[in-house]
């Protein structure tokens, strides 16, 4: 008659193990000393009631023996390797007949084999390494199963990661372009109100307007042509917009003079303005570098200017080029000696004065610069402000006939400010002189 039994002793359970035996006695023996072990066995004496009871049980371990009535050791090895491939099965053979044996081996895939009557030690052993193998083959599986989840959060993670460094790299690039903007912004602003604080000290001079913009424009370049950093030649150009900074503490009888008729006294007195220049801008973080190159204007090459005598290399690079620049800007103007002097007399003058006023190497780049500017023509047009357009760009900068500055070049055109330009340009009863970029005459 067949049995089942179950014996749940043990507080704790490490492994569940099947044995089937058609013997009671083998049974008895095999559940007594396997309780030692605590493990939760479950015992059949066919291989009919073994499969009942894997059907309903999960079991680690199937020990069976080889010689039973209906269904032999290796045809329930064998069912068992098919239904539930994961229990490690034991053959428990009491006879030397190694057909059945291999025959078990390979349609049952038997993990290993004992001989009746068996050792308890070896016995027990293959037990545990059968446990412990169906241990490691499960925590493997669920290790396994975690990485692929891990994995799978990582993928899933991975991607809203993506997303976000890509909407944080946008919103930083346009973060980046605001700021960006808003110093080019700053740097116009600066620029802008620079050129309207030369216009005030052409106004109180009684120079031609835009005078010290043209002065600042050719330093520029001529600063470029010498090797000048782009950065030294800013310098060089805000010096040449704020060159004339000084005489705003000069009374009325000297600016209105040009300098071939100071008398001695007033001839002191007048180039003492580059030194009031250094300590007006002096305040201005951005503008002492250029208030050193204004105070070093009058320096001579030959070292017999003023205020230091200094000579040659000694006088700073901006300050040589303010030299050539300004002159040639006071001779061609007429604000230097009173009348308009012809270019190709004022390149004599520089050329004669090369060595002694002026640092000769940027006298002949300065003439490379003006030969230049003369062979590149206009890029711009003179327009009727009843033609200006919004988007319309200034190519110079735009005064009235007095010389005040109303916009500054590179200024986009908008519709309040040609609205502006019209109401001014009706204001003063004549018509403005306005250069645009890309507009047809």
């Amino acid at each position: 008659m067949e049995t089942l039994d179950i014996d749940q002793s043990a507080a704790t359970q490490t492994g569940s193990i099947l044995i089937v035996d058609d013997e009671p006695s083998v049974l008895s023996a095999l559940r007594r000393l396997l309780r030692q072990c605590r493990y939760e066995i479950h015992t059949a004496e066919s291989g009919s009631a073994g499969l009942k009871i894997l059907e309903e049980h999960p079991i680690d371990v199937v020990i069976s023996d080889m010689r039973m009535p209906n269904m032999s050791g290796a045809e329930f090895l064998a069912s068992v390797r098919s239904r539930w491939p994961d229990t490690a099965r034991l053959l428990l053979t009491g006879y030397a007949d190694i057909a059945s044996v291999v025959s078990a081996i390979n349609e049952g895939g038997v993990y290993h084999y004992l001989h009746k009557p068996w050792d308890d030690q070896d016995l027990l052993l293959t037990v545990k390494r059968a446990i412990e193998q169906q241990t490691l083959r499960r925590e493997a599986a669920r290790l396994g199963e975690l990485t692929r989840a891990q994995n799978e959060q990582l993928k899933q993670f991975n991607a809203t990661l993506e997303a976000q460094v890509k909407a944080r790299t946008e919103e930083l690039g346009q973060t980046v372009m605001f700021l960006e903007k808003a110093e080019d912004d700053l740097k116009r602003n600066f620029t802008a109100m620079l050129k309207v604080c030369a216009n005030m000290i052409e106004l109180r001079c009684g120079v031609l307007g835009g005078q010290a913009s043209r002065i600042a424009d050719l330093a520029r370049q001529l600063a470029l042509e010498a090797g000048l950093s782009e950065y030294e030649a800013q310098e060089t150009y805000f010096a040449g917009l704020l060159l004339g900074v000084g005489k705003l503490a000069l009374p009325d009888a000297i600016v209105q003079k040009t300098v071939d008729k100071f008398t001695p006294t007033e001839a002191r007195s007048y180039y003492q303005h580059p030194l009031h220049a250094q300590m007006t801008l002096m305040p201005v973080a951005n503008l002492q570098a250029a208030g050193v190159l204004i105070r070093h204007q009058y320096e001579r090459y030959d070292g017999r200017g003023t205020p230091n005598s200094l000579g040659g290399p000694e006088i700073p690079m901006g300050a040589r080029i303010l030299a050539i620049v300004r002159d040639f800007e006071g001779l061609r103007s007429g604000a230097l000696l009173g009348r308009v002097v012809p270019d190709a007399q004022i390149t004599s003058v520089l050329r004669s004065q090369a060595g002694m006023r002026y640092d000769p190497a940027l006298v002949d780049n300065f003439l490379k610069v003006l030969k230049a500017r003369q062979a590149s023509g206009l890029d711009h047009v003179c327009i009727d402000t009843a033609r200006l357009k919004s988007g319309m760009k200034l190519a110079d900068d735009l005064r009235t006939a007095r010389g005040v500055l109303l916009m500054t070049s590179g200024s986009v055109l908008e519709a309040h400010h040609i609205a502006q330009i019209r109401r001014f340009e009706e204001k003063e009863g004549e018509r403005f002189s306005v250069y645009v970029c890309d507009a047809e005459p």
